[in-house]
């Protein structure tokens, strides 16, 4: 018995060490009422079911904790939020706690300090601040602001200081200080900033290395750039590019969805939805500006992707086929690759990676 133990502790810290290197995927099904987890293997990009957990009411956003292992979730059609623990070696996720909070919640993120969950809510036009405690657990709700409709997501700047809401309806984003010590947004000093008619901004992602700011416009089927005065914290437009591969193309039956740039800082990446495909740009690291380098064919209305650390692979998911779709990312000059394409169930709604 312990001639025999010991390389079986050896053989399980070493598969533990590898399956704890390799990023785990978390996918919302919104049909199918749960959150599926995959393990993303760093080698060729291929995909390995560990884990699915059945949450009532469709999951949709999700957003992991900057320091804990601790995913939460959004349910958008009853308006709950949900918190899970996951097990980083299994990749399993045990539910923590769950809360009535509003309408439609759309999007998720989590302040720096870990303290604070942010949610954009798209019917009831609002964004809200809930404690989160030492556990993991969504706490009380700390404030609620009532902003415009089709509130789509709420992002920081790098440093955590300036938070932004993009609202499609009102075609602006809201724009607000974080008191940390109050633990509450407050309005800057320019509350928005208005974009013409029939553009959209969706989604909003910030630069790691520059004060630049993208945002994916839903109705314009574009892109735009935009300067942050770390000052003030307002944005100033300095650009807006074309998502399509070209002039002519039919925009009118296509959206954008979601948009992310490269850990690296050197490409920025946008969905479309209809055309089907992901929009590649080129960043200037001098002035943040974009160069249309081309589109990557995708899933049936990619609703949402997401680059795993580390920037070697993108995954994207289609809302209407059901399949994930593995990219590679090339390092140097941001062409995607595509390696891998998985079924994985009705409907999915967010990934990420971690």
């Amino acid at each position: 018995m312990q001639h025999h133990s010991f390389p079986l502790l050896i053989l399980f810290l070493i598969v533990a060490k590898v399956h704890g290197s390799e990023p785990l995927v978390h996918i919302s099904l919104a049909k199918e009422e749960r959150i599926v987890t995959l393990r993303l293997s760093n080698k060729d990009g291929t995909l390995t079911p560990v884990d699915s957990v059945m949450v009532d009411g469709g999951p949709g956003a999700l957003a992991y904790h900057p320091t804990l292992p601790i995913l939460f979730a959004s349910i958008r059609s009853i308006g709950n939020l949900a918190s899970f623990r996951v097990d980083e070696s299994s990749g399993k996720l045990t539910r923590i706690n769950e809360i009535p909070a509003g309408a439609d919640p759309a999007y998720l993120s989590v302040d720096r300090s870990g303290k604070l969950l942010m949610s954009a809510y798209y019917r009831e036009g609002k964004i809200t601040l809930h404690a989160i405690k030492a556990n993991g657990a969504i706490g009380n709700e700390l404030q609620s602001i009532y902003t415009d409709e089709r509130a789509h997501a709420i992002v920081s700047d790098r440093t955590g200081r300036y938070w932004f809401a993009p609202h499609t309806r009102p075609n602006a984003i809201f724009q607000f200080t974080l008191d940390d010590r109050a633990k509450r947004l407050v309005e800057n000093e320019k509350p928005k900033l208005l974009r013409k008619p029939n553009t959209g901004p969706r989604h909003l992602w910030f630069h790691p290395k520059i004060d630049f700011a993208y945002s994916s416009d839903e109705q314009g089927s574009s892109v735009s750039t935009y300067a942050l005065d770390t000052a003030s914290g307002v944005l100033s437009l300095r650009q807006t590019l074309s998502t399509l591969p070209r002039a002519g193309t039919d925009a009118t039956a296509n959206t954008t969805s979601h948009i992310e740039v490269h850990p690296s800082g050197k490409f920025v990446y946008v969905a479309n939805r209809g055309h089907d495909s992901i929009a590649r740009y080129a960043v200037n690291p001098r002035d943040g500006m974009l160069t249309h380098l081309g589109n990557t064919p995708t899933e049936a209305t990619t609703r949402s992707f997401n680059i795993a650390p580390g920037g070697r692979f993108l995954i994207a998911a289609g809302q209407t086929s059901g399949n994930l779709a593995v990219f590679q990312i090339n390092s140097e000059e941001g062409h995607l690759k595509r390696l891998n394409t998985l079924l994985v169930g009705k409907t999915p709604w967010w990934v990420t990676i971690r």
